[in-house]
């Protein structure tokens, strides 16, 4: 696929089919991808938890996502995503924040991380959700990340079950201000 028919094509995903599953080798690749993304002075806190065995699955959806989520994303893989607190954003001789973002700058990589996540499964013909809604402290405990981790989203891998319609967008004149 051409990088602007993935970019264009990309939708977040509600309904999933059941009779195709993602593959760990594909979720491989995919993290493979995240992990080009730029970071802070290479920082690499990114870090991913995927959720494929179908006992885990249903034990975390049922415990760590509201209902509409656990719904949004029935047939597909769940993968976290966390970042490693204190690192991007900080000083690395005195660990103190190199400005007033702090941890921000981890929230800020993890979305770069996360961009190629979902814009890499597109191009192999996966789809994606990203929740943001979710119990991160249940999350913690059901896949034993550690504390010195930021729990961010949950993102839904699989395939479509059905072909989502690209949503009202803003104009670059509404977002765009040249000097």
């Amino acid at each position: 696929m051409e990088f602007q028919e993935v970019v264009e094509s990309r939708r977040s995903v509600r309904a999933y089919d059941a009779e195709k599953k993602v593959t760990e080798e594909q979720v491989r690749e995919i993290v493979s991808a995240a992990i080009l993304a730029p970071s802070w002075k290479n920082s690499q806190t990114a870090r991913y938890y995927c959720v494929m065995g179908e006992g885990v699955r249903k034990q975390f959806a049922e415990k760590c996502l509201p209902e509409f989520n656990a719904k949004n994303s029935e047939n597909a893989v769940l993968v976290v995503t966390t970042f490693v607190k204190n690192r991007s954003g900080y000083d690395r001789m005195t660990g103190e924040p190199a400005n007033e973002c702090g941890n921000g700058w981890g929230y800020y990589d993890l979305g770069l991380h996360n961009e190629n996540f979902l814009l890499k499964a597109k191009d192999m013909g996966l789809d994606t959700l990203v929740m943001g809604i979710r119990d991160a402290e249940k999350i913690r405990e059901i896949l034993d990340i550690p504390d010195t981790e930021v729990i961010v989203s949950v993102i839904a891998l699989g395939y479509a079950a059905k072909t989502m319609e690209m949503p009202k967008r803003k104009n670059v004149e509404d977002i765009l201000k040249i000097y």
